[in-house]
């Protein structure tokens, strides 16, 4: 299932139903690059492509995924048929291109030769938890969660969410961890994390101890953890960052991944809805109390939004 989960919140209930939801995007439904686009993004079923549903859901979860297709053009490749033409150009009519003229032939290069460009196909999904107000997209990337989102509202027609805000820094607390040694008991610190001061100078640590002098000294000169990798209760590990996004995420428990002999016995289908249903589960009590070791989620800065 999910590697990453970056978390939006609902400022209002969600309240379409799964099928609502599924004819919505379906209105939206992927189509390949045309000859002349560079970029295509849509929704496929998340399932199988043969289900021809764009929605699948269990217990106020609704899962749902998006295809994105761009033609690969390196900048390179393009400068130098650009140069080509504007040697050649130059050369017959004896005179140097304005820029305004180098703008319209770069134009005219990309129109020859993005019909022959390679395609790259990339997918991601995201699911809505309408119990518990969440949009969680499976990406450590804001430039894919906000291009997520932003395909979701235009096939929704509104989508009012925004960033978890906290009442205290996840920085700051996660720093205090390291610096004090103190940490709540169903978290255990594990090898990793990264550090930056405010000149954006940056520690990376790996497979070490976290609670050594050594880290302690990056701390005292002013760092700040940005990013650390952590344990809960012995179901999940993680690598958590300052800006509330998981990567690397792993379920420690056999039962939310699947063995090979009930993988055996299951068809596609049901070990996607198995596991989407064990992953739900865990995550509806380990995000609540991941916000609550940050002072809890404030409330108040939604209200003024």
């Amino acid at each position: 299932m999910f590697k990453n989960l970056y978390l939006f919140r609902f400022l209002k209930p969600f309240t379409l139903s799964p099928d609502e939801l599924h004819q919505k995007l379906a209105e939206q439904a992927f189509r390949p690059c045309g000859t002349l686009d560079l970029y295509s993004m849509g929704w496929i079923p998340p399932i199988s492509e043969e289900a021809n549903y764009y929605t699948h859901s269990v217990s106020d979860c609704i899962i749902f995924t998006a295809r994105r297709q761009e033609k690969i053009l390196p900048a390179s490749v393009i400068r130098e048929h650009l140069n080509e033409k504007v040697k050649e150009i130059e050369e017959k009519e004896h005179r140097k291109l304005s820029k305004k003229e180098k703008n319209v032939l770069k134009d005219e290069v990309l129109q020859t030769l993005i019909p022959r460009a390679f395609s790259r196909t990339s997918h991601l999904s995201a699911y809505i938890d309408s119990q518990r107000g969440w949009l969680i997209v499976d990406t450590g990337s804001e430039k894919k969660a906000q291009e997520f989102s932003n395909l979701l509202r235009h096939s929704i027609d509104t989508l009012p969410i925004i960033i978890p805000q906290m009442h205290r820094s996840p920085a700051l607390v996660m720093t205090e961890w390291l610096s004090e040694h103190n940490y709540p008991t169903d978290f255990k610190i594990e090898d990793a994390c990264q550090m930056m001061d405010s000149e954006q100078a940056t520690v990376n640590c790996k497979r070490q101890d976290l609670l050594t002098e050594e880290i302690h000294a990056h701390l005292d000169a002013g760092k700040q953890v940005k990013r650390l990798a952590l344990q809960w209760e012995e179901r999940l590990a993680m690598v958590l960052d300052d800006a509330l996004i998981i990567r690397n995420l792993r379920f420690l428990n056999e039962s939310a991944e699947g063995d090979a002999h009930t993988e055996e016995k299951e068809s596609y289908a049901q070990r996607f809805d198995s596991e989407f249903t064990l992953m739900t589960l865990e995550l509806r009590q380990f995000i609540p109390r991941l916000f609550e070791v940050f002072g809890g989620e404030n409330e108040e800065s939604y209200q003024r939004l």
